[in-house]
């Protein structure tokens, strides 16, 4: 963070790397482009600071001719515009294997209204927006439809039934509308993060920054009906898809009890799914049955393939 006057600049960077975060098989270039912006902008937004400005550096192998790396930036180009951020441009360089995106955004905002990850206190409402899993299954189909591939080339993939789980993998949105609407509420959340490794990790870094416990209700998780069938039909458990899942980048806020009924109210998703707790109560998952267990966090890391 950068400070000026009443002023402050943020600063975000992230790096999507072939057969890490993203695989070619199935992700069109056109949406990686677009998703390479969303997943920096959505940092911006967590911060409770407005998106300004993108730069972007790729490096690409001999594979990728010059029309497509051309046609990726012509996509963030289009996602910059949506969000009403300036393309500065970057660098572009070689790469002895595969396709590397390194994005830097860069926001602004008031020092007052700047939203941290450590400001979480007792009593605290925690809310999430949207739903949760559906990324993390829309990965899964991919990922067996690929094999499918890969086995028998002849055979279609079996994705047309699927277009909600699939859309939030390979083009999420970044929650405008919701700082938005925080703004216009006068509602200044007191910790904020975007749910990009999993709600149960995130709620792990906020509590440990924040020198809290939480507890969340498990009926109140938001969960898609298609997310909820799919997990079943996967044999997985829904629940375990939210917590862990991620790719979401749906925000993760709390906020003081006093604005309840703003939120409660809210014309836009978001719900209020637990509260924060005095650190010695530890991080704790009421399940629907009734029973108390340890949130533990199990998210997305970075250092496994995807």
């Amino acid at each position: 963070m950068i400070q000026y006057d009443n002023r402050c600049t943020v600063v975000s960077t992230d790096i999507l790397s072939e057969g890490i975060h993203f695989d070619l098989a199935y992700t069109p270039l056109m949406h990686l482009g677009y998703k390479s912006v969303v997943v920096n902008v959505s940092d911006i937004y967590a911060m409770n600071a407005n998106p300004k400005q993108i730069t972007v550096s790729i490096a690409f192998s001999n594979r990728f001719s010059v029309e497509a790396i051309d046609e990726l930036y012509k996509v963030i180009a289009l996602a910059c515009e949506f969000y009403g951020v300036d393309l500065v441009w970057g660098d572009t360089t070689s790469s002895l294997k595969g396709l590397f995106i390194s994005i830097t955004a860069i926001g602004e905002a008031r020092k007052e209204d700047i939203v941290y990850r450590n400001g979480a206190k007792e009593g605290d409402l925690v809310c999430v927006t949207g739903d949760l899993g559906a990324a993390y299954l829309g990965l899964q189909i991919l990922n067996r439809e690929k094999q499918v591939y890969l086995e028998d080339p002849n055979m279609q993939p079996q994705i047309s039934d699927k277009p909600y789980l699939i859309g939030r993998l390979l083009k999420p949105e970044a929650r405008k509308d919701v700082i938005e609407f925080l703004r216009q509420e006068e509602i200044l959340p007191t910790s904020m993060m975007d749910v990009s490794d999993g709600l149960s990790s995130e709620l792990h870094h906020i509590c440990n920054q924040s020198n809290v416990g939480v507890l969340i209700e498990e009926v109140s998780i938001p969960i898609a009906e298609m997310t909820y069938h799919t997990a079943v039909e996967f044999n997985i458990n829904p629940t375990v898809c939210a917590l862990n899942g991620g790719e979401d980048y749906e925000l993760l806020f709390t906020v003081s009890p006093k604005d309840f009924a703003k939120i409660e109210n809210a014309a836009l998703d978001i719900r209020i799914i637990g509260e924060i707790r005095n650190k010695s109560e530890g991080l704790k998952l009421l399940h629907k049955s009734g029973t108390l267990s340890e949130l533990t966090a199990q998210g997305w890391e970075s250092f496994k393939s995807a």
